[in-house]
Parts: structure tokens; sequence; C-alpha cells
């Protein structure tokens, strides 16, 4: 069962993408703000990172960068924002990020592109 960082502020996406994931055989780990995010992937072996960039404490460059540091990077990074400025669907290449989904988004297509990714793996 593929582990899933949700690293998303807003409650409700969270638990929507939570339940999703749980009912297609995934075990979802939400981390509220990015100073969460960057423990639980220290703590746990995480496959895929679903990665909001405007998170409280510390903001999703902010936690790429502290996991890249700290070589715990997961394979599969998909950001999943409101943001569509091309400046941050630049950094994200740059950074080597996997996707990048835009809010609001078709959970199915989420989904796909997940599973996508996890294939190779």
């Amino acid at each position: 069962m593929p582990n899933v960082l949700i690293a998303e502020d807003e409650a409700r996406i969270a638990a929507f993408i939570a339940k999703g994931l749980q009912k297609h055989g995934f075990h979802p780990l939400i981390a509220a703000d990015g100073i969460e995010a960057i423990q639980i992937a220290t703590e746990h072996a995480i496959d895929v990172l679903l990665l909001d960039l405007g998170l409280p404490g510390r903001d999703g460059w902010q936690v790429l960068e502290s996991l890249q540091r700290l070589d715990k990077r997961p394979p599969v990074v998909i950001v999943v924002t409101a943001r569509d400025d091309i400046s941050d669907r630049l950094k994200s290449q740059i950074l080597g990020v996997t996707d990048y989904v835009l809010k609001p988004f078709q959970f199915s297509d989420l989904l796909a592109r997940i599973r996508t990714q996890l294939e190779p793996l």
C-alpha cells in the first residue's frame, strides 16, 4: 500500500483527497502545514507527496528544499495548487517536480496522475 503524504492546509480538500486515496488502496497521511509535512516525511517512507505551495509554517518550496537537503524527498512529488503562475511552473520543473495540478481538480484526474507516476517504480 503506497504512502501518500497530503501537504494541504485546507482540511476539507485534504480529507476529500485522503478519502478517495484510501478507497483506491493508498495509505494517506495528512500534514496541515509545512513543518508537519517535513516531520511526517522524515518519519515515514513516503511514495508520493501531494504538495500545496501556499502552506503555513513553511511554504511548499521550503518543504521541498528541506526534504532534498535531508535526503527524504519522495520519488513522486505532485504540486497541487491554485497558483497558475508561469514562474511557479518553471520553478517546479527546475526542482524536478513530477507533475503540477491546478485547483480545482477532478479526483479521477489526480488519481490517474498518481498511478501513472507510480507504475515505473
